[in-house]
């Protein structure tokens, strides 16, 4: 009995040995072709993003003024959003040329092209080649430094382009392909996955970013961020490295944001901005302040502050309430709030659903027009409106997020465009330390400080970024 079982085991097996034989080198060859499939995807989407994708040259003339150091945001300004200003020597002022290199893509045959503020928005000459050679000097259509997009434009026609696509329905996990110069050389073609979205890091006033491990290096801002279609899904801007290279680790614009201030640019060179007027809880709700609220989730944003006679005020909003849905529409967080407001035309009318003393309330709100060079303070005094920065405390979680440590100030939040702050130099994610030398840690004591030693024209701070501490005088005259 035993010799049978035995016998019909190994004829089992047998069989299982020749059916695994068989099928082995199909299942083999059905893999294979599948890779072969994908590579040629990504080279009919490299064969068709690359002629529309250009290279952007700048050129700037600065004059440097009489002291011992100067810094310079338009010298490499990919790398210094990360790593802090670089610093030289010099003996005398001089006038000098600079130069700086980017990436762009074309939307239309007409020649308008996308890139990125940081790198044309300085430029004195903008020069853009295209992929057989041909050089064409570009004009600046418009800037939005509030998201860091800009529209450039050629004197062109019958230019290939790149479709722009829907960001929104990009998935974690999704192959990506990056286009663009990094170091000067043309056409590079990186291929990677969708890592996250809707990440923020503190570069841009108005962050929503795709985060992806596509390579993405200095001469990449500004290229084309695509989809598996050969779509434009996000306009690669930064990278986070602690090498001063590819790490891994690389942001992009979704192009749903481009899309909504293209026509804007097109039409006035700036973007106006949707204005509720209030000051939100700059972290996800936690579940204390969750039970605290009476609210059954941690999603929304809570008010800590409205402004008076803003729009929000006007709609009956309170210092306290919880806003849970806009339109019906769930609110996540209040940075995804606070870019939809912001992508909102002026003249607007919306519904919120708001958490009060626990019980929800609505409220319908007429979207008023932001103005970007007087940023609402929530009852600061006009010398720290008139600087032009949103600062709030800082907490641990913030401190640990930016590589502050145990460092003591205030973080700023928002700087308006063309603003003292912003001309000399201050930008979101910085940590201001002092004021004229007294030390601040909370918004309290920096208004304080500002308005008392505002007086003067003139203000010194102490601020930081992750690697180092700095003095930066700011005019405010």
């Amino acid at each position: 009995m035993n010799t049978r079982i035995r016998s019909r085991a190994a004829i089992a097996l047998l069989s299982i040995v020749t059916i695994v034989w068989t099928v082995a080198p199909a299942v083999a060859d059905d893999g294979i072709a599948t890779l072969r499939e994908t590579s040629k995807a990504f080279t009919e989407v490299a064969k068709n993003a690359i002629p529309a994708v250009v290279s952007v040259r700048v050129e700037k003339t600065i004059t440097e003024q009489g002291s011992t150091y100067f810094y310079s945001p338009f010298d490499d300004e990919f790398f210094e959003r990360f790593f802090g200003p670089r610093y030289r020597p010099r003996v005398e002022p001089r006038k000098r040329q600079q130069v700086g290199q980017g990436s762009g893509f074309i939307i239309s045959e007409d020649g308008y092209i996308l890139t990125n503020n940081h790198v044309v928005g300085e430029a004195d000459k903008i020069v853009v080649t295209l992929r057989d050679g041909k050089e064409h000097q570009a004009k600046l259509v418009g800037t939005d430094p509030g998201s860091d997009v800009a529209l450039i434009k050629i004197d062109a026609e019958k230019l290939p382009t790149i479709e722009l696509g829907d960001s929104d329905a990009l998935e974690i996990g999704e192959w990506v392909i990056a286009v663009g110069s990094p170091f000067g050389l043309q056409a590079t073609v990186t291929v990677g996955v969708v890592s996250a979205k809707s990440r923020g890091v503190g570069i841009t006033q108005y962050e929503d970013f795709i985060q992806t491990d596509a390579a993405i290096n200095p001469g990449n801002s500004g290229g084309p961020l695509l989809n598996v279609d050969g779509k434009a899904v996000g306009i690669n801007t930064a990278i986070f490295s602690q090498s001063g290279g590819y790490m891994g680790i690389g942001f992009a614009i979704p192009v749903n944001m481009a899309k909504s201030i293209l026509n804007q640019l097109k039409e006035t060179g700036k973007v106006t901005r949707g204005y509720l007027g209030i000051i939100m809880h700059p972290e996800k709700i936690s579940s204390d302040l969750a039970e605290a609220f009476g609210l059954k989730s941690t999603n929304g944003v809570l008010i800590t502050e409205v402004v008076p006679d803003s729009p929000a005020e006007k709609a009956g909003l309170e210092r306290r309430d919880v806003i849970i849905k806009m339109n019906d529409q769930n609110v996540e967080d209040w940075q995804s709030f606070r870019n939809a407001i912001a992508m909102l035309k002026p003249g607007t009318r919306i519904d919120l659903t708001v958490v009060r003393d626990g019980k929800q309330k609505k409220a319908t709100v007429e979207i008023g027009a932001l103005d970007e060079s007087e940023l609402a303070m929530g009852g600061a005094s006009s010398r720290v409106n008139k600087l032009g920065v949103q600062v709030q405390e800082l907490t641990e979680e913030l401190a640990q997020r930016f590589g502050y440590g145990r460092a003591k100030g205030v973080i700023v939040t928002e700087v308006a465009q063309d603003s003292p702050a912003d001309r000399a130099g201050i930008t979101p994610g910085i940590l201001i330390m002092s004021v004229n030398r007294r030390d601040v840690t909370t918004v309290e004591e920096f208004n304080k400080a500002v308005e008392e030693f505002g007086k003067t024209g003139k203000l010194v701070l102490l601020v930081r970024n992750e690697r180092f501490a700095q003095y930066v005088v700011v005019n405010l005259d």
